[in-house]
């Protein structure tokens, strides 16, 4: 409790903190003259709207949950993706809506002093953390009961943070199991606690046993309470969680999950969904008038057959749908097998079309209707299913949302031809990672690294 009230009053304090640094940078800005454009009526209702969508993009990326254990490298990022999120949302408000005038200098200057004072407010309180770190203030001296997988868990959290306010001083158990939790940490048995902790003024004991030890969790409560020592409760739930997961309160109870699930939000799923709309309608009204003619007669002029092919591929929850694509190969030669190096079936227009991910774009149209989104995991064929289904661990799960026309494995080197198991599994791997830790900032990394992929060309694209 103390630690989330605490938590609380830093949010509210970075908060404000972070108006106030926004304000002065438009201060700043006006001072230094670079203020042409905007209406002088119209100054404070923009300031408004600057902040209100920091704000939304701030909560997006998550940058007011920071804490003693938040990286600063993990700190700026969050800030940075925030900053793109922000830029992203207000250029497509000025274009929309036509209120504002404003100069070519002003903007990116407000940008540049904003990161600047955003940046440095988070590297001020991260070495202010780290001074009272070092100077052991508010350390607590802890015991975990129980030499389980989540002791072991607990204990590496303790051990990984350095000047943690929590000195580790031992396990207790009657037992121990020696390969999850070597004998010299274990300091004595259950019984041999109370006095423990009364000799070495222990401030608070964990409670890290399976579910069921409820005369012991009494016994140890009445006594953490005599003593004035905090109880904490992580029970063990063996090897089912012993992965990275996740815990969300259910009115007032506890569930855990075994892993983090953002898209599991409905929020952001209505999120992605709005923001898979603008984008889509923005490319089709853009680039679709000028680059589909274009597309469209060159593959006639280069081989007999449709301009498009659809090809039934693996959605969200394994559902199957037409996947629509430029077609790329010689009609002859469409069938369900992956695409190789120098593969006779492609043609010479489809080649530029895969090497350019220019044969993706009718995949718009597959977003527009729901089955696809912009970013997630690539769709695959039935046959890659059966494939990998059995043979890669979490292969299944990355088909819990909605597949991508471009996606994190793909702008990490992953894509193209899977001759090795391995090949996929890195696709895998890189496609849950992207579940678990998505954002919207994210999306939009994802996108601006697949159109520099595009221009400056892949190997492993063909």
């Amino acid at each position: 409790m103390e630690d989330k009230y605490y938590s609380r009053l830093l949010k509210m304090m970075v908060f404000v903190l972070d108006f106030y640094l926004i304000s002065l940078a438009f201060s700043l800005t006006k001072k230094f003259g670079i203020d042409d454009g905007i209406v002088e009526n119209q100054e404070t209702s923009f300031f408004l709207i600057f902040s209100l969508i920091w704000v939304i993009s701030g909560f997006l990326n998550e940058i007011y949950r920071i804490n003693k254990f938040s990286t600063l490298k993990g700190i700026i990022s969050s800030l940075i993706g925030s900053l793109l999120v922000h830029f992203c949302l207000m250029m497509l408000l000025l274009f929309t809506t036509n209120s504002y005038q404003i100069s070519t200098q002003f903007l990116p200057f407000v940008y540049t002093l904003s990161a600047a004072f955003l940046i440095s407010s988070r590297m001020v309180y991260k070495l202010t953390w780290r001074y009272f770190e070092f100077s052991g203030f508010d350390q607590r001296k802890v015991v975990i009961v129980g030499a389980t997988h989540s002791g072991r868990a607990l204990y590496d959290f303790f051990e990984s943070h350095d000047f943690s306010k929590y000195k580790f001083k031992g396990f207790f158990d009657d037992t121990p199991d020696p390969l999850i939790v070597h004998k010299a940490l274990i300091k004595g048995k259950i019984d041999e606690l109370y006095t423990f902790c009364q000799r070495e003024n222990i401030d608070e004991i964990y409670f890290a046993l399976p579910p069921g030890h409820d005369e012991l969790l009494a016994k140890i409560s009445k006594f953490a309470d005599d003593n004035f020592i905090y109880l904490r409760i992580t029970p063990d739930f063996g090897e089912a969680v012993t992965d990275r997961y996740n815990v969300f309160m259910l009115d007032s109870i506890p569930v855990l999950t075994t892993r983090k699930e953002p898209l599991g939000v409905t929020l952001n799923v209505w999120l992605k969904r709005a923001f898979d709309i603008v984008f889509s309608l923005l490319v089709i009204m853009t680039v679709f008038p000028f680059v589909f003619p274009i597309i469209a007669i060159a593959i006639k002029l280069d081989s007999e057959g449709p301009v498009f092919f659809k090809q039934p591929r693996q959605g969200k929850k394994n559902k199957l749908f037409d996947c629509f694509k430029f077609r790329t190969m010689y009609i002859h030669g469409v069938s369900e097998r992956q695409a190789t190096k120098d593969d006779p079936r492609i043609t010479r227009v489809g080649r530029f079309l895969r090497k350019t991910n220019l044969d993706e774009l009718p995949q718009f149209i597959n977003v527009l209707l729901g089955n696809m989104s912009v970013v997630g995991p690539r769709p695959h064929i039935s046959s890659q299913l059966d494939q990998y289904g059995a043979a890669i661990k979490k292969y299944k799960v990355r088909h819990f949302v909605t597949p991508g026309i471009t996606g994190y494995a793909q702008v990490n080197g992953y894509r193209g031809e899977t001759k090795e198991v391995r090949l996929m599994e890195k696709r895998v791997e890189y496609d849950v990672i992207y579940m678990e830790n998505w954002s919207l900032s994210l999306d939009i990394k994802i996108i601006f690294l697949t159109v520099w992929n595009m221009i400056r060309g892949e190997k492993a694209a063909y």
